[in-house]
């Protein structure tokens, strides 16, 4: 996985009418010419690589390094997509806020609208879910999740793009996932992360601590667990906090969990109830009574064409904007031609991008 980072500060305002509109068309129009030419799978991996997706929202025109790019980018998607979402079995669920909690009954509605099967309903939930609890609860970075993008197809294939700020600097952090070749939620799951920079977070995904998993999910089914806890001297050393452990929200925390019996940590993390806090406790205990390791790797790793919303790095050239979209309006309806034409306009699409 390549690494850097890319700076994404908070910035106020909302995407004027006038391009946001733009914007749904531009990514209506080269979203389809993606599928068309290389298909499904692909779209979904593009929007699941960190710098990719960045230069897409830098080619629709938002804010160049503005945190509101992911959830302008991805709503524009949604707008753009919606109308050939049935044609093409390429749905959506999730956003920003509210719409993100609403991530699971908008799942239901597409599998009530009879558009994908009910154990895909149930499995794109699970998923859904899951690389939430991952990001907001095993990387404990200090960035709080407020945005959840799910996007599949009717074969099970999937993307999620998540974002979360910290409150103290105003920097968002953004995830992505995929599941071509995902082996593991829990072991290194990420397909990129963008941040501002580099930290050093409690990271309980990382592949190196599977005994610790293991130790928590232990603990976890251990019923004297909160005895154990009030047993422990706290070492010197920094990263234990007494703090992290509020006896009496553990005690109950535990006692619940145990009698659910999770059988490994992916089942852990699905427990409702189960947060940061209390994935962080678990982690510590298992550290300091079984000396299992702990990590604190973190898992993250980086274009102008139409201008940003606030005029940098210059303003939207809107003839330019609207051309934009008229070739590549064009190039979806030639792209219903025969073969030998798609290859043609490929090469001409490739010729403007040169």
């Amino acid at each position: 996985m390549k690494k850097g980072y890319f700076d994404l500060p908070l910035h106020n305002g909302d995407a004027p009418s006038w391009l946001f509109k733009r914007m749904e068309k531009l990514a209506r129009y080269l979203s389809l010419a993606i599928i068309e030419f290389f298909g499904i799978e692909e779209y979904l991996k593009r929007l699941s690589d960190p710098i990719w997706f960045q230069s897409f929202g830098c080619l629709l025109g938002f804010d160049w390094h503005s945190s509101g790019l992911t959830t302008t980018t991805t709503g524009a998607i949604i707008s753009g997509l919606s109308s050939e979402s049935k044609n093409l079995g390429l749905f959506f669920a999730g956003g920003k806020g509210a719409r993100a909690l609403d991530t699971p009954s908008q799942i239901d509605r597409i599998f009530e609208d009879g558009f994908i099967s009910l154990d895909l309903a149930n499995s794109m939930k699970k998923t859904s879910r899951l690389v939430a609890k991952i990001d907001s609860s095993c990387i404990q970075d200090g960035y709080k999740l407020y945005h959840h993008f799910v996007i599949f197809d009717k074969d099970g294939n999937w993307a999620i793009i998540q974002q979360g700020m910290k409150e103290t600097t105003r920097y968002a952090r953004r995830y992505h996932w995929n599941s071509f070749g995902l082996k593991s939620f829990v072991k290194d799951p990420h397909k990129g992360v963008i941040t501002v920079k580099f930290e050093a977070p409690l990271n309980l995904v990382d592949s190196t601590i599977e005994e610790t998993q293991q130790k928590m999910v232990e603990l976890a089914n251990d019923k004297n667990l909160s005895k154990e806890i009030k047993s422990i001297k706290f070492p010197a050393h920094h990263p234990i906090y007494e703090d992290d452990f509020d006896k009496e929200h553990l005690s109950k925390i535990f006692s619940y969990v145990s009698e659910l019996n999770p059988k490994d940590f992916e089942e852990l993390l699905l427990i409702k109830g189960l947060g940061e806090k209390s994935l962080r406790a678990l982690a510590l205990s298992s550290h300091l009574l079984f000396g299992s390791p702990l990590s604190y790797k973190d898992p993250a790793t980086f274009s102008f064409a139409h201008g940003g919303k606030d005029g940098y790095p210059y303003p939207v050239m809107r003839d330019t904007y609207d051309k934009t979209i008229q070739v590549f309006e064009t190039a979806i309806r030639k792209a219903k031609l025969s073969e030998l034409e798609k290859e043609r306009l490929l090469s001409k699409l490739r010729s403007l991008v040169i």
